[in-house]
């Protein structure tokens, strides 16, 4: 069977369709497991688990579709890297009810470069791959290593306890992507809470396309700026016209800049946030980095494959595809469960344990083949200069509240804490 994406329409292949007959219905068919258990706030759901007995099965989408799931580490790799799976929203199909959801997703918009396949999207990802590459996201550590130390300074300044969130994890990485970006961080109250609705499934979908909209206003007007009056950052980059950026209209600038922002802040600020509340809730793994600050990197790795916040990836099969000995038929959605293939025992020995010391390279946090995140290497310098340096400047530091009370973002696509209260010094010790 073969899935034309510009008429939405199947051309049947009866032999395919009677070997991937099914006796299950619809109604039989498993939903996307999103609820926690109540006291593992790290862990999957369980039931999610339970259906990772097999890497690729049959899935029901809120919309009634039947799709598939994949858990599986080998089958998740060979989804997203493999062009005959598309990336554009049109072609999917929710695996999970949004309030206000239109019936049919509305194509990506315009700049919105994780919406799109190829060759649309190799453009866009061609003028910006140059400007994320490691060696110029590790030139931005010293800047970094600033930014985190501010903060601290802060934090010490107002006294023993604080929310993390609002003094460390969302501070640190708002000022690296402002510094990037060229974004003043002076307008952080004009967009912070624009991006807190924009990923929250709770929100009515009009609500999050007001936010998306007031976004892309917001970077709109930096891009005009930055036209008349460029400045030392990467928006000035794309929009002077002597670059090999020179085409790129304002609309689609603002589109870039808006999704550049608002990934780039949320995704960082909650790995933080969630990865200090796992070490503080394992302290022989916390102490263990306090010991040796080289772990750092390793830990950084260990806690995006553990925690992993974003989740889950979605494709549209074009045409039938197996996988791992399962057919996959044109038009079908899949979901791949960025959480399910990061604990897949196959990949990773004994998954279901922090362990900063293990070698958790090749986990799928940044997703995997052409959509793989461009400010991934950003994204591990900061973790990798925060995470010690935190747990360094503050020996004593502990939750100030019991792991059960720690609220967390259950509803948001990318997974973190609300808040994370704690306390440190001598009063923090005492009991």
């Amino acid at each position: 069977m073969t899935y034309d994406p510009a008429t939405h329409s199947e051309t049947a292949d009866p032999a395919t369709d009677s070997a991937i007959a099914d006796s299950e219905t619809a109604g039989e068919l498993p939903v996307l497991p999103t609820d926690r258990h109540t006291g593992c706030p790290f862990d999957p759901p369980a039931a999610l688990t339970a259906l990772s007995d097999r890497p690729v099965r049959r899935l029901r989408y809120a919309d009634g579709h039947v799709g598939r799931l994949v858990t599986g580490h080998a089958a998740a790799r060979a989804v997203l890297a493999d062009p005959r799976f598309s990336s554009r929203y049109e072609l999917l199909h929710l695996p999970m009810p949004m309030e206000g959801a239109p019936g049919e997703l509305p194509p990506a918009p315009v700049g919105d470069i994780l919406g799109l396949d190829a060759p649309e999207h190799t453009r866009y990802r061609r003028l910006l791959a140059g400007r994320f590459t490691v060696r110029r996201m590790r030139q931005l550590t010293g800047r970094i290593e600033r930014f985190t130390a501010d903060c601290l300074d802060a934090m010490e300044q107002a006294g023993t306890t604080a929310d993390l969130v609002e003094a460390f994890a969302r501070p640190v990485p708002t000022l690296v992507i402002c510094e990037l970006l060229g974004v003043p961080y002076a307008d952080r109250g004009r967009f912070l809470g624009l991006v807190e609705v924009i990923f929250d499934q709770a929100a009515d979908a009009g609500a999050r396309d007001e936010a998306y909209a007031g976004l892309l206003r917001y970077v709109g007007e930096l891009v005009l700026a930055k036209r008349a009056e460029p400045t030392d950052d990467l928006l000035s980059d794309l929009a002077s016209p002597g670059l090999d950026a020179s085409g790129l209209s304002d609309e689609e600038l603002a589109g870039i800049g808006g999704l550049l922002l608002a990934a780039g802040l949320d995704t960082t600020a909650n790995m933080l946030g969630l990865g200090v509340f796992a070490l503080l809730a394992d302290p022989g793994q916390q102490a263990a980095l306090r010991a040796d600050p080289d772990l750092a990197g390793p830990a950084a790795e260990e806690l995006l494959r553990y925690l992993s916040v974003a989740d889950p990836l979605l494709r549209s099969a074009l045409e039938d595809v197996e996988v791992e000995g399962e057919l996959i038929r044109a038009g079908e959605t899949v979901t791949v469960s960025v959480q399910a293939a990061n604990r897949d025992p196959r990949r990773f020995p004994d998954p279901d344990r922090l362990d900063i010391r293990r070698r958790a390279t090749g986990h799928l946090s940044f997703g995997h083949g052409p959509h793989q995140c461009l400010g991934q290497q950003l994204a591990r310098v900061e973790m990798t200069v925060a995470l010690p340096a935190l747990f360094a400047r503050f020996p004593a530091l502990r939750l100030a509240v019991p792991p059960g009370e720690v609220p967390l973002r259950e509803r948001s696509s990318i997974y973190g804490v609300v808040s994370l209260p704690v306390a440190w010094g001598e009063e923090a010790g005492e009991e």
